[in-house]
């Protein structure tokens, strides 16, 4: 059976990943991110991995707690094995989702529903290595040709 990598950031980037539950219920799986109250519950019925949150301001990294997450994901990954690494962004999915690609696991990353025209920062920085790319915009996928189109998540799964 294949086992899964849930990574995303608190807030909406939790509630997309929550729209896809119908799916991943059906694999073993795994959640990483940061610490949170949203992220504090998932803790109640998820296996769940807290790494440091990289907090990232405009367009970069604090370094430090870059290299910490990074860190932090290898022995995660190295632990759990998953097959994929799933992943609606934010921040924390960029270290989890390089990590990933250095140990040669599958990358499946979903566009938030926020991003219409344009990719957002961690999915602009995830696209080059993702195995998988699904938005919910039909002018994303004119837009970025690797990009798939699937509606929205509710429609999707």
């Amino acid at each position: 059976m294949k086992k899964l990598c849930l990574v995303c950031s608190p807030g909406g980037h939790l509630d997309e990943m929550k729209e896809l539950e119908g799916l991943y219920r059906k694999y073993d799986h795994f959640f990483i991110t940061f610490r949170n109250p949203h992220t504090t519950n998932l803790k109640k019925t998820e296996k769940v991995y807290f790494v440091t949150n990289p907090q990232r301001l405009q367009a970069l990294y604090n370094p430090f707690r870059f290299i910490i997450s990074i860190v932090q994901s290898f022995i995660i990954l190295l632990k759990e094995k998953p097959d994929f690494i799933v992943s609606t962004g934010a921040g924390v999915a960029v270290p989890v989702c390089y990590a990933a690609k250095i140990l040669r696991k599958k990358i499946v990353f979903i566009e938030l529903t926020s991003s219409v025209t344009k990719l957002g920062w961690s999915g602009r920085m995830i696209y080059p290595i993702a195995d998988l790319f699904f938005v919910q915009y039909k002018k994303l996928a004119e837009n970025y040709k690797k990009a798939i189109y699937v509606g929205n998540l509710h429609d999707f799964c």
